[in-house]
C-alpha cells in the first residue's frame, strides 16, 4: 500500500517544499509607497540581511507633482491632488502586489511631514484607508532625523557612526549614544541647507543688479563661509561623542549632486566611499569650469537631472556645506565617509528595521 502511494507522497512533499520556499521568499520582500513633498515614490526591496543593510531594489517608480506647493498656497490639499494620489496609490499597490506577491503586512504607505499642515489631511487618510484597507502614516517631522539614521546607516554601524543629511532647508541627522546599557538617539541639526544658505548669501549682495551675477555670488559665498564654519564647529563641539565615531554617512541632495557630477558613474553599491580631496576638487570645477557639467548633461541623463534640480548657485552652496562639515571633523583622515545612494528607500528600510527582531531600534 505504501509503495503504491509513493508518487503521491513525493508530489505533496515537493508541493509543500515549494510553498515553504515561496513563503520564505515573500517574507523578505517589502513594498513602500511614499507620498512625498513633490512626488509619489513606489519601491519594492528584497532584504537579505537588515543588520548589514544588505538589500536589493527590485522596483522603483515615481510620479512628480508638487503637493507641498499646493499645501503652502491653500493650506489644504486640492481635491484634484487627493484624487490623483488615490488613483496612483491604488494602481501602484495593485501592480506591486500582483508582480511581487507581497505579504499584506510587508506593505507600507506613508506621507511626508508637510501633509500634517494640510487641514484636510484626514480626508486623504480616510480615502486611502477605504480604497486600500491600509493605514496612511504621516511621518512626524520631529522623528525625521531618527528615521534617517535608522534607514540610512547599517544597524551594525549604529554604535560607531553618525549621519548628516544635507537638505534644502536644514542639515540634520544624528547618532546613537549608549549610556548605562541604554541606547539614546541624539539628533543633530544645522540651520542651513542648500536653499537657505543660498538665500542667506544673496541677502548680502547690496546691489540688486548683481543678485544673479555669478562672480558676485561666489565672492559673497566665500565671505559667508566663516559664519558657516562657526555654526558647524558649534554643532560638533556640542556633541563630543562624534569625535570617536569611525564612520560618517552622508545623504541628501547636496551629496547626490556631488557624487553624480564628480564620479559620473552608475555605482551599484548602496554606499559610495568619498574623500575630502574629491569634494575640494569638485568645488574647483563648480566654480571655475561649470561648462564641463553642462556639456556632460547633453549625453548623461543623471547629470542632466542634477542640473535641472539645482542651478550653479545652489550647487556651490550645497558643496560649501558638505566641504565645511568634512573639514571641521577632527581626524577625518582616519575615518571612512560614505554617501547613502538609495535615499528614496531610507524611510522604508527604517520601517523594516523597526519591525525586525534582529535590530534594536528602541532608542
Amino acid at each position: 500500500m505504501l509503495t503504491k502511494n509513493k508518487p503521491q507522497i513525493l508530489f505533496f512533499t515537493l508541493l509543500s517544499l515549494f510553498f515553504s520556499i515561496t513563503s520564505f521568499a515573500q517574507k523578505s520582500l517589502y513594498g513602500g509607497i511614499e507620498i512625498g513633498r513633490r512626488a509619489i515614490k513606489v519601491s519594492v526591496v528584497d532584504v537579505n540581511n537588515i543588520r548589514k543593510a544588505d538589500y536589493k531594489i527590485l522596483y522603483f517608480a515615481t510620479d512628480r507633482i508638487d503637493f507641498a506647493a499646493h499645501i503652502a498656497e491653500k493650506g489644504e490639499l486640492p481635491q484634484e491632488d487627493i484624487n490623483k494620489i488615490s488613483v496612483t496609490v491604488v494602481d501602484q499597490l495593485k501592480k506591486i502586489k500582483t508582480e511581487f506577491k507581497l505579504l499584506e503586512e510587508n506593505i507600507f504607505i506613508v506621507a511626508a511631514p508637510v501633509f500634517a499642515q494640510a487641514r484636510n489631511v484626514e480626508v486623504l487618510r480616510s480615502k486611502i484607508s477605504t480604497l486600500t484597507s491600509k493605514n496612511l502614516d504621516v511621518l512626524n517631522v520631529n522623528e525625521e532625523a531618527k528615521t534617517l539614521v535608522k534607514g540610512a546607516m547599517p544597524p551594525v554601524d549604529f554604535a560607531n557612526a553618525f549621519l548628516l543629511d544635507i537638505g534644502a532647508q536644514t542639515t540634520k541627522g544624528g547618532y546613537i549614544d549608549e549610556q548605562d546599557d541604554k541606547l539614546e538617539f541624539i539628533p543633530l541639526e544645522l540651520d542651513f541647507g542648500t536653499m537657505t544658505l543660498t538665500d542667506a548669501v544673496k541677502k548680502t549682495v547690496v546691489n540688486p543688479n548683481q543678485a544673479n551675477d555669478m562672480s558676485t555670488y561666489q565672492e559673497k559665498s566665500f565671505d559667508f563661509n566663516p559664519i558657516l564654519r562657526k555654526k558647524v564647529k558649534a554643532l560638533l563641539d556640542a556633541n563630543p561623542p562624534l569625535a570617536k565615531k569611525d564612520k560618517i554617512y552622508l545623504s541628501g541632495g547636496a551629496v547626490w549632486a556631488f557624487a553624480t557630477l564628480y564620479y559620473n558613474e552608475d555605482a551599484k553599491e548602496h554606499y559610495i566611499s568619498l574623500t575630502l580631496e574629491d569634494v575640494i576638487n569638485y568645488d574647483a570645477i563648480l566654480k571655475n569650469n561649470f561648462v564641463k557639467f553642462t556639456n556632460l548633461a547633453k549625453t548623461n541623463k543623471e547629470i542632466a537631472r542634477v542640473l535641472s534640480t539645482y542651478d550653479q548657485q545652489y550647487l556651490i552652496s550645497a558643496n560649501n556645506i558638505l566641504q565645511t562639515c568634512l573639514e571641521s571633523i577632527p581626524n577625518l583622515q582616519s575615518k571612512k565617509v560614505f554617501f547613502v545612494k538609495e535615499g528614496q528607500v531610507i524611510w522604508l528600510i527604517s520601517y523594516i528595521a523597526d519591525r525586525s527582531k534582529k535590530v534594536n531600534t528602541n532608542f
